[in-house]
């Protein structure tokens, strides 16, 4: 990697619970309508990294984003995005992009955990049974620089929080 690489804001963003809880049999467990709108918004125009799996859970790939898929599979294609076999590789893709994200699932966060530099968290203030989670963060290694509180409506029951985390070098 050279040294441009280091002068990126690689963002992980995730929405999980108390217990780190992402997802259960490939799907998200909560619906936050707030939340996924302040993804879309955060991720407009850049580059986002994520595991096959989490692809396969969406749709279609990302509009208005470079989508990089991070998969042990030689052979994998898939429409509207690129594939990348090793973290490198990955990083490459986001040439040109100051500020790419590593969108999920478990295991990509903890790939890509030692390369990021900015956490964005939604934090949904219960627990859930899950099949994926994410990842242990020191957080002595992480400074909070913003939280918003948001408590839960009819619409949503939970209770969340958006933490916003910057490294410390």
């Amino acid at each position: 990697m050279d040294e441009s690489e280091f002068s990126k804001e690689i963002t992980l963003i995730a929405a999980t619970s108390e217990n780190n809880a992402l997802g259960k049999d490939n799907q998200l467990i909560w619906h936050l309508s707030d939340d996924l709108k302040r993804f879309k918004r955060l991720t407009q125009g850049h580059a986002v990294i994520m595991g096959r799996k989490t692809f396969e859970s969406m749709p279609k790939a990302l509009p208005n984003r470079k989508n990089i898929i991070l998969t042990r599979n030689q052979v994998y294609r898939a429409e509207g995005a690129w594939i990348a076999h090793t973290i490198e590789e990955a990083l490459q893709l986001t040439e040109g992009d100051l500020q790419p994200f590593i969108i999920g699932g478990g295991e990509i966060y903890s790939l890509l955990l030692p390369y990021t530099n900015k956490i964005e968290l939604t934090r949904v203030h219960s627990t859930f049974e899950a099949d994926t989670f994410f990842p242990e963060i020191n957080f002595q290694n992480w400074t909070l620089i913003n939280e918003e509180k948001h408590l839960g409506t009819s619409e949503q029951p939970y209770d969340y929080s958006y933490l916003t985390y910057k490294k410390i070098h």
